[in-house]
């Protein structure tokens, strides 16, 4: 962790009330509906492959199912040994991150829930291992991911991550011993940002816990964020100085903020204030912008680890009650 810059973003006080003035594009749902019902014209073709893991409490499956374009999706499927009616999680890793191990996301099987964790496509090399090829290549881009086809919204790296994290859900929803109405996406910064837009894009979620959510209020995010990822973006339009326009509007179809106006889950999100990643005021953008029921937490002296074990407590209660 970083030293924290103190009260970097705007007045403390002001956060709150903080909204963004995006809007979202004219064709915006017609551009997801159009996305997703391309990617389930596919077989889901969702497989659970069982695994010793050296976890006697617990059962774990090595998970594969078909996202964005078909392309194969890893996986864990991870659940408590014998019966459980808590609900069940999907779980989306931060950025850069993958599915790492099984021990790894024991969280939610402590609590009696089942947990599909998804790997992120051409992440896993940054803190944690993947295991899944993004086999879509692009054109020049700044290093990173957050530039990798910028220039329209049909290339767009986040494109295919928001679809497999919506058939993510429906693997999950695939398993006989899972009750789809009670459901949760769950995630902390990238991991975050896919969980509220994951549950806006699949009315059919209950409950969504986003730790300090990243891809929030992009036109802000990438002109105040002392700190990367936000800056690959304001790296690459230093190079591509014709590009600013072109590549905001594609952004706009994947900005978190525009996502949740849709949303319907009950919502725990929470904010670090001293948050040099993804900047508080961005999230309280999709704070507000979020049309469900919702809660935040506010850590006023974290940076982007946020709260940590004390927001865990308190998603472990709020998931007791949502689902």
């Amino acid at each position: 962790m970083g030293v924290p810059l103190p009260f970097f973003d705007i007045d403390v006080a002001d956060l709150p009330n903080y909204r963004s003035s995006i809007v979202p594009p004219a064709d915006f749902d017609t551009f997801w509906s159009e996305t997703l019902a391309e990617a389930r014209s596919l077989p889901l073709d969702a497989r659970f492959e069982p695994i010793d893991a050296g976890l006697p409490l617990i059962e774990v499956f090595d998970v594969s199912f078909a996202g964005w374009g078909g392309h194969p999706i890893r996986g864990w499927y991870i659940k408590p040994r014998g019966s459980f009616d808590a609900g069940a999680v999907v779980k989306f890793i931060g950025y850069n991150g993958g599915r790492g191990f099984p021990q790894e996301h024991l969280l939610w099987p402590a609590t009696g829930r089942p947990v599909l964790v998804m790997d992120t496509r051409g992440q896993g090399s940054g803190w944690s291992v993947g295991e899944t090829p993004d086999p879509v290549g692009s054109e020049s881009q700044q290093s990173g991911f957050m530039t990798k086809g910028i220039t329209a919204p049909a290339t767009y790296f986040y494109r295919r991550v928001f679809t497999d994290a919506v058939r993510a859900i429906e693997a999950l929803r695939s398993r006989a011993e899972i009750d789809p109405a009670r459901i949760a996406t769950a995630g902390g910064s990238q991991g975050g940002a896919l969980a509220l837009a994951a549950a806006s894009l699949d009315p059919s979620v209950k409950a969504v816990v986003a730790d300090v959510p990243f891809l929030c209020d992009f036109p802000r995010a990438i002109t105040i964020a002392p700190r990367d990822p936000y800056g690959e973006v304001a790296r690459y339009l230093a190079v591509h100085r014709d590009m600013v326009e072109r590549a905001l509007a594609t952004l706009n179809y994947f900005d978190v903020v525009n996502h949740v106006r849709n949303a319907r889950a009950t919502a725990l999100i929470s904010v670090a204030v001293m948050d040099t990643i993804c900047p508080p005021s961005t999230v309280y953008a999709a704070f507000n912008a979020y049309a469900g029921a919702k809660r935040i937490n506010s850590y006023i002296f974290n940076d982007h680890e946020g709260g940590g074990a004390f927001q865990e407590r308190e998603q472990i209660a709020f998931l007791k009650e949502a689902l």
